[in-house]
């Protein structure tokens, strides 16, 4: 365990250190930082590191296999109603679990959070529910996604602009540390059951129509919800002047994320062990197992979220808003982008998702050439979102057109690439984006003097987005040196069958 614990330090260490450097440049450059900021966002960056680590073996050891384990179990009860009910309970719960929504929700103070966070619960236990029957019947994933996604568009056109950015960004935080490895390892469990062909190809798309729930939820409360315009809380830069006051401030922070992980796990911890008396599923050694993996993962996503908001939220509210004043604001489209390319990198999701898609290809798509597809699919987007802070281009000019070129290319992708890429999106959109990304954006237009809900808002939607084009493109070129492996191999082959043809005559003579 040790071993295994030494190699996911340095995993996290990996993905989280190329940012720390961008931005210690950045405050010894354009933007330079008191030091007790600067102080505030290293001790985040520790414990960053940290919490990813545990928070990924905690990850491997207990969300995984129990998620696997219902995955598996639920199909053979034979009762089609309890495991639509069982369904949505596991979607609603590990909704209202997830602490990116948590952050969300407090930035929309006009909306009640209950209801802000029910709404979107309740959306994602309705599609998890569709994406289970969807594996179970083999339905078609780009059809699903072109209906709703299209439907998304179209009553986007009747909800207030100020609800849409919103409905997006919901879609994105939806889909984070906590809700991410359990539903795709349910998916993997449930597909594990056909045993066909196209088992393989559907055990992925889970989170892909997940994400859509809660867009659809929330645009349907924009349209009925009379509960003024929805609003935002300023991020504000604590003023610490000494290491003991940076100390102080963890240490009083760190309850309060204790809490919301404590709050969110337990509900998950019971329905997992209601599970297991029902069905009997793990030995006793494998539950052991599992119940160490919950402790590192509730341990790991404490630091982590403690180090994310404390650390992280204030910095980049605070190099937004610098980067704009330093009368260089077209700077923030570059350095944006750069942010955008590291920063996915330390999204504990991802590393998740990345190690799934390389187990299910058999390696045929690597860890490696999912970060990069994904890291230049967030780099884009978070310039594309800084060009609409500096112009104030409405975030339906992009999010429309690049939805639809999505869709366009599932007819053209390996089946399992349109899911892949569809669950990347909402994977991409994590607690980083959330806490560091959303207040860069917040900070930059107040500066500038922009509108924050319609100009800033909708980052967390245009990095679920991106995505969705380049892990496709990744699949077309799979697609394609695939076909040149094939040919080879045939060419090859037929040389052969030449060559033994000749050998025999020559015999013959």
């Amino acid at each position: 365990m040790n071993k295994i614990l030494k190699e996911k330090i340095i995993e996290a260490l990996s993905s989280v250190l190329p940012i720390t450097l961008i931005v210690l440049l950045l405050s010894i450059t354009i933007t330079p930082m008191p030091v007790g900021t600067l102080v505030l966002y290293l001790v985040g960056a520790v414990l960053l590191i940290v919490g990813m680590a545990f928070f990924s073996l905690g990850t491997d050891v207990s969300m995984t296999p129990m998620g696997e384990g219902i995955g598996a179990q639920l199909p053979r009860t034979k009762n089609l109603f309890a495991v639509v009910g069982i369904t949505f309970v596991i979607g609603v719960l590990i909704t209202i679990a997830e602490p990116d929504l948590q952050v969300l929700a407090g930035q929309v103070p006009s909306i009640p959070n209950a209801v802000l966070i029910w709404t979107v619960a309740i959306g994602v236990g309705l599609f998890f529910v569709l994406a289970m029957l969807r594996t179970l019947f083999k339905i078609r994933l780009a059809s699903l996604l072109i209906v709703f996604y299209i439907g998304v568009l179209i009553l986007s056109a009747f909800v207030p602009n100020e609800f849409v950015a919103v409905a997006f960004d919901s879609g994105g935080v939806t889909t984070g540390p906590i809700t991410v490895p359990f539903i795709m390892a349910l998916g993997i469990g449930l597909a594990s059951i056909r045993g066909d062909r196209d088992a393989q190809d559907d055990s992925f798309g889970l989170v892909a129509l997940c994400s859509i729930g809660p867009i659809l939820a929330v645009l349907l409360l924009g349209i009925f919800y009379r509960g003024g315009d929805p609003g935002y809380t300023a991020v504000s830069v604590p003023e610490v002047e000494d290491t003991k006051q940076v100390a102080i401030l963890f240490a009083h922070s760190l309850p309060e994320y204790v809490h919301e992980v404590l709050s969110a796990l337990i509900p998950i911890i019971l329905f997992c062990a209601v599970f297991q008396l029902v069905f009997r599923r793990f030995h006793r050694m494998q539950l052991k197992k599992i119940g160490i993996g919950f402790g590192y993962t509730f341990f790991g996503l404490s630091l982590f979220l403690t180090g994310v908001n404390v650390g992280f939220m204030p910095v980049g509210h605070f190099l937004g808003e610098q980067l704009a004043e330093s009368g260089h604001s077209w700077l923030l489209v570059p350095l944006g982008m750069l942010i955008g390319y590291f920063l996915v990198t330390a999204e504990p999701a991802v590393h998740v998702l990345n190690r799934q898609v390389e187990n299910i290809t058999n390696g045929g798509v690597s860890q490696r050439a999912m970060m990069h597809s994904l890291s230049i699919g967030v780099a884009c987007s978070v310039g594309l979102s800084m060009l609409r802070v500096l112009t104030g281009i409405s975030v339906y000019w992009i999010v429309i057109p690049g939805y639809l070129l999505a869709l366009a290319l599932t007819f053209f992708v390996p089946k399992i690439f349109t899911g892949i890429a569809f669950d990347s999106g909402g994977v991409a959109s994590g607690p980083m984006t959330s806490t560091f990304l959303l207040p860069f954006a917040m900070g930059a237009c107040e500066a500038l003097g922009g509108n924050v809900l319609t100009d800033a808002f909708g980052i967390v939607a245009m990095v679920a987005m991106t995505p969705l084009l380049t892990i496709q493109i990744l699949g077309l070129l799979y697609q394609c040196k695939m076909r040149r492996t094939d040919d080879a191999a045939q060419s090859d082959a037929a040389e052969d069958e030449e060559i033994i043809v000749l050998e025999e005559e020559d015999q013959d003579e």
